[in-house]
């Protein structure tokens, strides 16, 4: 090991450019660079001199000399491989808690922070890019291309174009791709590899982690070689992948999932996409508002595992935009020729330019041997764990989509800090009761807490209503009344228990029922409340007030 002391460097871009320089210089297994601490430490073999490696660092533009530590052996490296770090120390030991964290996304990150809080000495290991699905190749990229859909859309059809002449407008795909990943890059910097560079007690591996023992991992770096991390606690937190369903012929097609949907520099003039859910119907609608033709195959209804209002009302805006809603259609064959898709289905062919398959996404699980460890395994692969996010296996802890829990990065997120409070001596746990969902489709999809269906499995009785927009005065002066907003209560108590919006902004609406909820509210609590007129949040307080008045026959704020 050799540690030098890095000058010349003004950001965490720049410990990168260092580090790819001493890594090219022969004979160098690795090295590890920190911009805050300004060191770098360097495996090498023997025979590398001090020389050598600071004139790799001078022709990278930077300045390398012997840095001012007590030991060349015990450097950055070493500590990310398991030394130690302060207070959160392991019972009986001097030394600090050594926790390992396998990912670096959302789960990942919040723990990994929460743990340094606590001083124990963390050790990521990311195998791709840092960040995790979220901000790479998930929700920021998504919602950039949704955004970006939604401006073309209102250019060319809006409730006002009888005064405001509507406009087709030009798409260049190949600006808008820049454009999207320009944000993803910068917030990348900014909210990960900005934050872990600055964080002392955290050292970051770079390569695919599997267990070898209960308290042991094999790490095989990207770089070249294996190191061992020995570790007192660790997290999981790798995320999932799209799944793809085992129909005869797509895997020998150049099918997209959402990954290449995202980044592709074309829009199809076709495109057909196989799904119902979130993802599907989030870019099909994106898709088509930016100049593809969609059809979307459903295997049921849209969104079916919830209300059937709102897979209704999704379907209708669907089909009155042009987009091809198929139900209770399957894809039997997938066959690519001439650049063109044929899909065989139980409703005769659909034949595309394009197919986005998007089916749900599977655990990231496979690689990591957790047999070795003890930690189980559900039916598709999602690791088990309790309200504490600890797994079956002892010091072993998991969060986020490798888990059981639902698949959305908030959830991931406060799941890790919960699951670090618990590695470093604490006692958190995580309630799901009162979590929002967003679909951001137009108009968009949100729910909390328990759908009618989901009631009655619980053995609740419930008393319902549902308030068309077209009482709400927001969407009437918009011109938009398509959706509404549905409260179940608790019979006999009124108790507000879950919320289901299909409306524009329903995602800006939906927090303000889940505080309710949390609030253990009635629905008159709810009714008595003031919200301000002309918003679409004062559709809670006339579904409210649907339970024991007729909101039509009311003035405007009425109260």
């Amino acid at each position: 090991m050799v540690t030098l002391k890095i000058d010349g460097m003004t950001c965490a871009s720049c410990a990168e450019h260092v580090r790819q320089a001493l890594e090219k210089v022969p004979g160098v297994r690795s090295a590890a660079v920190s911009y805050s601490k300004a060191l770098a430490d360097v495996q090498v073999d023997g025979g590398v001199s001090h020389d050598t490696l600071a004139a790799a660092v001078t022709t990278a533009g930077y300045h390398a000399g012997v840095a001012d530590v007590p030991t060349q052996s015990e450097g950055l490296l070493d500590r990310a491989l398991g030394s130690a770090g302060a207070r959160g120390k392991h019972s009986g030991d001097a030394g600090p808690l050594r926790v390992a964290v396998i990912g670096s996304g959302g789960a990942a990150m919040a723990a990994a922070l929460k743990a340094a809080e606590s001083s124990a000495q963390v050790t990521l290991i990311e195998r791709g890019t840092i960040g995790g699905t979220c901000v790479n190749i998930g929700c920021v990229p998504s919602k950039i291309m949704i955004r970006a859909a939604h401006i073309a859309h209102l250019r060319q059809a809006s409730p006002f174009d009888a005064g405001i002449t509507a406009t087709s407008p030009a798409i260049d795909r190949s600006r808008l791709l820049a454009q999207q990943q320009a944000r993803v890059d910068e917030l990348r910097h900014a909210k990960y590899e900005n934050i872990l560079d600055m964080s002392p007690n955290i050292n970051v591996l770079h390569g695919e982690a599997r267990f070898t023992g209960s308290h042991t991992l094999t790490v095989k770096l990207t770089a070249g070689g294996e190191h061992t991390v020995s570790f007192d606690r660790c997290l999981i937190a790798t995320g999932a992948t799209a799944a793809v369903p085992p129909i005869p012929g797509l895997k020998d097609t150049p099918y997209w999932t959402s990954t290449e949907a995202l980044v592709s520099d074309a829009i199809p003039e076709r495109l057909a996409v196989i799904g119902s859910s979130v993802v599907a119907l989030e870019l099909a609608q994106a898709f088509a508002r930016l100049g593809s033709h969609v059809t979307v195959l459903a295997r049921h209804t849209l969104l079916y595992q919830e209300d059937p209002a709102i897979g209704e009302t999704v379907t209708a805006a669907f089909r009155a935009e042009g987009i091809e809603v198929l139900e209770q259609t399957q894809a039997s064959h997938v066959s690519h020729a001439d650049g063109k898709f044929v899909l065989a289905t139980n409703h005769g062919e659909v034949r595309a330019d394009q197919l986005l398959v998007a089916t749900g996404r599977s655990p990231n699980t496979g690689s990591l041997d957790l047999a070795s460890a003890g930690v189980q395994l559900g039916e598709r692969g999602a690791i088990v764990i309790d309200a504490g996010m600890r797994t079956s296996a002892p010091d072993i802890y998991a969060a986020g989509d490798c888990t059981n829990q639902p698949q959305f990065v908030y959830v991931a997120a406060a799941a890790g800090t919960r699951a670090a409070i618990n590695m470093t001596g604490g006692d958190a746990r995580l309630n799901l009761d009162t979590m929002p969902a967003v679909v951001f489709i137009e108009p968009q999809v949100a729910m909390v807490g328990y759908s009618e269906a989901q009631a009655h499995q619980a053995g609740i009785e419930t008393d319902s209503r549902t308030l068309t927009l077209d009482n709400v005065p927001r969407a009437l002066v918009n011109f938009d009344t398509h959706g509404f907003i549905k409260l179940v209560a608790e019979a006999g108590t009124s108790r507000l228990i879950g919320v289901q919006a299909v409306a524009p902004e329903a995602g800006e609406i939906i927090q303000t029922a889940a505080i309710a909820i949390r609030a253990k509210m009635t629905v008159q609590d709810l009714a008595d409340q003031l919200f301000p007129y002309l918003t679409m949040v004062e559709g809670l307080k006339l579904a409210a007030q649907t339970f024991s008045k007729d909101v039509k026959q009311l003035s405007c704020c009425a109260g």
